[in-house]
C-alpha cells in the first residue's frame, strides 16, 4: 500500500498526518471503543457518501454513542481533505471513537467529548496482470465476535485471520461458521452458481457492504439472476465463479481457492460484465455533484 496523503483532520483541525497526536487515555485506544468508515473517492467525488455515512451513524449508535457531526458536518470534513490532497482517486478513513477521559472506567460509559479522526491516502487499483489472473483466496474459521455487523475499530482478530492469507501467499482469508459462508476478513464474498449470483444475508455476523449494494444494483440493470441466500460451504468450494467486493477492492474475482481452481481458473463471464459495468458506473459519476 501507498503511503498516506500528507493532510489529516483530527477534533476540528486540519493538520500534517505525521504531527497527530490522541491522548493515551483516549477509550479507542485502551478499549476499541470507536467505530470508522472508509470511503473511495474517484476524481474527486466521494462513492456512495450517503450509504457509508448512515453505516456509520449505524454503528455509532449501536455502540450508544452520539454522532458528533451529522451528515453537513462529515460532508465539509471530507470534501476540505480531499482539497487538502489534491483531489483526484483517494480513499478516505474516518475515524470516531467515545473520547478520552481521565482514567480508565469500564462502565458507566462516559458522555465525554468525541476524537474525530480523518485521513486520506491514494486508491490502490488493481494492474491489467490482476484483473487477468485473478486473486488467490483460503478459507478459515471465522473466530470474530457476534456483532459484526457494527464498523468497530476492535479489529484484530480480522487483523489475524487477513494474516492467515497473507502467511499462504494469498490475499483475503475467506470466512467459514458452522459450515455456512460468511463474508472475508475485508471483503464482501459473492458466489456465482449457474449463472446465478449469491449473496449470503446480512445479519449479525456480516457488515452491510456498500459495494455489495452497488453490485446489487448493477447486476438488477445488467438483468443478471441474483439471490440473497444462506450459502453453503459446499456451494462455495463447487462454484463456478467467486468475487470479493469492498471499498478499496471494487470488484474481484476469486480464481484459486485453498490452492483449487476456481471454476475455470480465471475470472470468468458473469464477473466481466459486473466489473465493466462497476467501471462505467464508476466514469459518469467521478467528478459530478456530490
Amino acid at each position: 500500500m501507498a503511503e498516506p496523503l500528507p493532510t489529516a483532520y483530527l477534533n476540528g483541525a486540519f493538520l500534517p498526518l505525521r504531527e497527530a497526536r490522541i491522548s493515551p487515555l483516549d477509550r479507542g485506544f485502551l478499549f476499541a471503543d470507536g467505530a470508522y468508515e472508509v470511503i473511495p473517492v474517484f476524481g474527486g467525488r466521494p462513492f456512495r457518501f450517503g450509504p457509508h455515512f448512515a453505516r456509520l451513524a449505524r454503528s455509532l449508535e449501536a455502540l450508544r454513542m452520539r454522532d458528533p457531526l451529522g451528515e453537513a458536518g462529515w460532508r465539509a470534513l471530507c470534501r476540505r481533505l480531499i482539497d487538502e490532497n489534491g483531489g483526484g482517486d483517494q480513499y478516505l478513513y474516518v475515524q470516531v471513537t467515545r473520547g478520552a477521559e481521565y482514567g480508565r472506567n469500564h462502565a458507566p460509559l462516559p458522555e465525554i467529548e468525541r476524537t474525530v479522526f480523518a485521513f486520506a491516502a491514494p486508491l490502490p487499483r488493481p494492474s491489467a496482470a490482476q484483473l487477468a489472473q485473478g486473486a488467490a483466496c483460503i478459507t478459515a474459521a471465522d473466530t470474530r465476535w457476534a456483532r459484526c455487523d457494527i464498523k468497530s475499530v476492535a479489529l484484530l482478530p480480522n487483523v489475524l485471520l487477513r494474516q492467515l492469507s497473507i502467511d499462504a501467499g494469498a490475499s483475503e482469508t475467506i470466512l467459514l461458521r458452522d459450515g455456512w459462508l460468511m463474508e472475508a476478513s475485508a471483503s464482501t464474498v459473492h458466489v456465482v452458481v449457474g449463472g446465478e449470483v449469491l449473496t449470503p444475508p446480512n445479519s449479525p455476523q456480516i457488515l452491510p457492504g456498500t459495494t455489495r449494494s452497488v453490485v446489487e444494483e448493477l447486476m438488477f440493470e445488467l438483468g443478471i439472476p441474483h439471490r440473497t441466500t444462506p450459502v453453503a460451504e459446499a456451494t462455495l468450494r463447487a462454484a463456478d465463479e467467486i468475487w470479493l467486493g469492498a471499498a478499496t477492492r471494487e470488484i474481484t474475482s476469486v480464481t484459486r481457492l485453498d490452492g483449487q481452481p476456481v471454476g475455470d481458473g480465471v475470472p470468468g463471464p458473469v464477473w466481466q460484465r459486473t466489473y465493466r459495468a462497476f467501471q462505467d458506473h464508476i466514469k459518469r459519476l467521478a467528478g459530478s455533484a456530490w
